[in-house]
């Protein structure tokens, strides 16, 4: 009889033992699953949820790449608006001006010609500005200044060529002057260009950064400081380009010098440099209006990333995460299973023969 009696007793520890075990590692589970919020570490841990998980995942790491991509493409854009915003009311000032030159006296033309130097060092230096370590105005090229010497450039072969120009006025007349200038303004050569090599080309050779911001989505995210991309300068005496016009205009008011106003070609340049800067204001105005519709379009795609992102995280988190109020429950309840077994095999533990008959 009391082998029987042992054997049985030998049994029924085995099974609270067993028992115990299967508890403590539910409670291990459990317990990593409050510590992370996760229903398992790996995929197998996921059980039925693993399809899904693999599934949505890779479509959520790419939102969030293209999200990415649409924060650096407004931010660059941001940045392209400032500085153009500073552009357009130098072209502006000077294009009122040029109203009050003809029949002034020597002084105001000397005042006017240095302001227009002072700003044509600015011009420069703006299309040389920067997003981090983009170049903004550089195209392609953006890890180099558009300008190379943008503080020298009232020194360089740009500016003394216009004012060689202008300072012929008189001798050559004021059509021969302006096709000068014209053609210097329009020059890519070494030496009179003022642009980086890869700017001084052709328009037609230039190309302006995209970033992608969904499928078959890009987005145009700079401004070319030598050359037009999204709208066209008109006017017989435009280079094709804004900006060359803006600083050829500077050069040429900048290079006026007292006296010229009594000569009857001073009107006619000075009309023809009004006209080119009236033009200026113009495209520039029509190149934010572009850059403003950039990123109108980027604030309405980020809106759709971020919602589907949204969308796809919570299908995510549903087979990833742990619903946290009912696995403390869970918890709370296993910890109290686990105390009541191991009372159970300590009672074991203690069982005679005697107390058990």
């Amino acid at each position: 009889m009391s082998g029987a009696i042992g054997s049985t007793g030998y049994g029924l520890l085995t099974q609270l033992l067993a028992g115990s075990n299967t508890v403590q590692q539910q409670l291990n589970t459990l317990t990593e699953q409050a510590s992370n919020g996760l229903i398992g570490n790996t995929y197998a841990g996921l059980g039925n949820g693993a399809a899904v998980a693999l599934d949505l995942q890779p479509q959520v790491a790419t939102l969030q790449t293209q999200q990415h991509n649409v924060d650096a493409a407004t931010t660059r854009l941001n940045v392209t608006q400032t500085a153009m915003t500073q552009l357009q009311s130098i072209a502006s000032t000077f294009m009122a001006d040029m109203n009050n030159l003809p029949g002034t006296n020597g002084s105001e033309v000397a005042s006017i010609a240095a302001a227009a130097r002072s700003a044509l060092t600015q011009v420069a230096n703006l299309l040389d500005t920067q997003d981090g370590n983009t170049y903004v105005f550089a195209g392609q090229d953006s890890q180099n200044p558009p300008v190379p010497n943008p503080d020298g450039i009232l020194s360089s072969g740009f500016t003394t060529q216009i004012a060689t120009a202008v300072a012929g006025l008189t001798a050559n007349g004021a059509a021969a002057t302006q096709a000068s200038i014209l053609g210097i303004a329009s020059s890519n050569a070494a030496g009179t260009s003022p642009f980086s090599a890869y700017l001084s080309q052709p328009a037609g050779s230039l190309q302006v950064p995209y970033i992608q911001v969904g499928p078959r989505q890009i987005v145009q995210t700079g401004i070319l400081a030598s050359a037009n991309t999204a709208v066209v300068s008109t006017g017989a005496s435009t280079t094709g380009s804004y900006m060359r016009d803006l600083m050829g205009a500077l050069a040429t008011i900048g290079s006026l010098t007292p006296g010229q106003q009594t000569d009857p070609n001073f009107a006619t340049l000075v009309q023809n440099t009004h006209t080119n800067l009236t033009g200026v204001v113009q495209s520039m105005a029509d190149d934010v209006g572009v850059l403003g519709d950039q990123q109108t379009r980027l604030t309405t795609i980020q809106t759709g990333l971020s919602d589907t992102q949204t969308a796809l995280t919570t299908q995510v988190g549903n087979v990833e995460n742990v619903d946290m109020a009912a696995t403390l429950s869970q918890l709370t309840q296993t910890q109290t299973r686990l105390q009541a077994s191991y009372q159970l095999i300590a009672g074991m533990s203690g069982l005679s023969l005697v107390k058990f008959l």
